[in-house]
């Protein structure tokens, strides 16, 4: 069974193989997740309000252009002091879509006088799987933390490297300060991530699906 990933984003794709490989076991052999990139789509414009919204808007979109199942999902970081903003609006924070180093320092400028025991946030992903025939699923994702005060990690991308996860793994850096989700390797992350839980939830519905496949 073929399922179409709407994104440009290969780490994506990568991503949830991972997932469907924890999740569906020997299963996830019979899935074959192809891109929304690789096949030339065009990236609908996110008119939403929200995550679920906007994911929901580029798995349709996906789903009624190809003809296939497609998984889709829109994420962002919601800081509290802001009023959960930047929201929706993460990736263009600055002004300008992706540029993550833009977006970390107007954040980090906007939250300066800010104490740390105030300076909590949470990464929140929502994931949708469209079926061309009709169904929808989908699925919600959170991962707490809080905002450091400069960069740390080489790894992720986005707010990655200004974030501290407060579920953390069994290690620390060499000066004793805990990892920001830039340090985490992909296993650790992909374990606690946002978009993580909310692919996740939709394993069971790519089961059912797989199923309904195997008895044609």
């Amino acid at each position: 069974m073929q399922i179409v990933v709407a994104t440009h984003n290969e780490g994506k794709l990568v991503e949830m193989r991972r997932i469907l490989e924890e999740d569906l076991g020997e299963r996830a052999a019979d899935v074959e997740l192809v891109s929304a990139g690789s096949l030339h789509l065009a990236d609908p414009i996110e008119t939403g309000m929200t995550f679920q919204e906007n994911a929901l808007l580029k798995a349709r979109a996906v789903a009624r252009e190809t003809g296939l199942p497609a998984i889709a999902d829109d994420s962002g970081l919601i800081v509290d002091v802001l009023g959960a903003a930047p929201g929706i609006l993460s990736a263009r924070w600055s002004g300008v879509h992706g540029h993550d180093r833009e977006n970390n320092m107007l954040l980090l400028a906007q939250i300066t006088d800010i104490p740390d025991a105030k300076r909590t946030a949470r990464f929140r992903c929502a994931a949708v799987l469209v079926d061309p025939a009709g169904g929808e699923h989908v699925g919600m994702g959170e991962m707490p933390g809080r905002i450091i005060r400069g960069p740390r990690g080489e790894h992720g991308f986005g707010y990655d490297p200004i974030f501290e996860p407060d579920d953390q793994p069994n290690r620390t850096n060499p000066d004793g300060s805990v990892l920001t989700s830039a340090q985490l390797t992909a296993d650790e992350k992909n374990a606690i991530s946002h978009r993580g839980k909310a692919i996740k939830a939709l394993m069971p519905a790519v089961d059912r699906m797989l199923d309904a496949v195997r008895r044609r």
